[in-house]
């Protein structure tokens, strides 16, 4: 018997993922992901989002790339398929389908011995099935992608919609001077034997140190980081937290005091995930970018200092090249 035609399982398996993240709730009323009395606000809202929405892009990058491969896989067995038409042609086989004058004996199938058993099936016939099982796979994947792009452009609608509520609720609370609380965002696993990390995964650099400019009173006094509103900020290093203000020029701001007494400053953010006096891993969320304070865009301000003394700040970059983090 010929091989039978294999029909993917389609979508019931994405369906699912459609309707888990379309479905999952993006406002407040659920319990956030820091346990039983964690924050259900805007900032946890994106945080989760944030999560969907990388978890349904790396799935469309990977059906992407393999609707690619398949699609090649289908153009391959094209071509075959065509040669081996080409071939029977040129043997003096006639069009595909043409009958062959049999003489007064009876015609013998093609997939049919002269003893009666089944014979295999003609190259032109593999080359044929095999050019619509590769075409069948790739429609598939075609189909699975566009469930995904769906669901990918639902999360991140959903997305924007949360880093609006957010960014309100930071500047509701700079506004009046305080800061909401510690919100309960969980801590991402640890893992960073060097001990020391960038503030911020993925990012674009903006603004560096000592530039000039009709923004800052005097000169730029950290590196800024280009990312969107709600990404989560890191403590770069293990320390403790000293200072927590919701205000001024900073706008909301978390310091860090590490062991060797310099300390770092990540600022214009729209909410904290930790408390003056709590001590800090590395690689740990502290809390979540904004545009809070003296802000053009969303942005970090990420700003190290030698000591607690004003007019101590230094420039990050080499600051974390000699930590092993090179700014790129």
């Amino acid at each position: 018997m010929g091989p039978t035609r294999r029909r993917p399982l389609l979508v019931p398996a994405l369906l699912c993922v459609l309707v888990f993240f379309v479905a999952r709730p993006s406002t407040a009323g659920g319990e956030a992901r820091g346990g039983p009395g964690g924050d259900s606000g805007a900032g946890a809202r994106v945080m989760r989002l944030y999560e969907d929405a990388s978890a349904v892009e790396r799935q469309y990058e990977e059906g992407r790339r393999q609707a690619v491969a398949l699609r090649a896989e289908a153009d391959r067995a094209a071509r075959t398929r065509a040669r081996a038409g080409q071939g029977r042609v040129a043997a003096g086989g006639g069009p595909a389908g043409a009958a062959r004058p049999t003489r007064g004996r009876r015609e013998v199938s093609r997939t049919e011995s002269r003893d009666g058993t089944e014979a295999p099936a003609s190259a032109r016939g593999d080359s044929g099935l095999a050019a619509e099982e590769a075409r069948s796979r790739w429609r598939a994947a075609e189909r699975r992608n566009a469930v995904l792009a769906g669901a990918r452009r639902t999360v991140l609608a959903r997305l924007e919609e949360a880093r609006s509520a957010l960014e309100a609720e930071a500047e509701a609370s700079v506004a009046a001077g305080s800061c909401r609380g510690a919100v309960r965002l969980g801590r991402p696993a640890a893992g960073h034997r060097a001990g020391w990390v960038a503030p911020v995964g993925t990012y674009r650099v903006s603004a560096g140190f000592g530039e000039g400019g009709g923004h800052w009173a005097h000169r730029h006094t950290g590196q800024d980081f280009a990312v969107p509103v709600g990404t989560p900020v890191r403590a770069v290093g293990a320390g403790r937290v000293v200072r927590v203000s919701c205000g001024g020029a900073f706008g909301i701001a978390v310091e860090v005091e590490h062991p060797d007494g310099d300390r770092t400053r990540y600022a214009h953010l729209a909410d904290v995930t930790v408390e003056r006096g709590r001590r800090v891993a590395a690689g740990e969320w502290i809390g979540q970018s904004g545009t809070t304070g003296n802000s053009t865009g969303p942005h970090l301000h990420f700003e190290v200092r030698t000591g607690a003394r004003p007019g101590s700040a230094v420039d990050p970059v080499p600051w974390l090249a000699r930590h092993g983090i090179a700014v790129r």
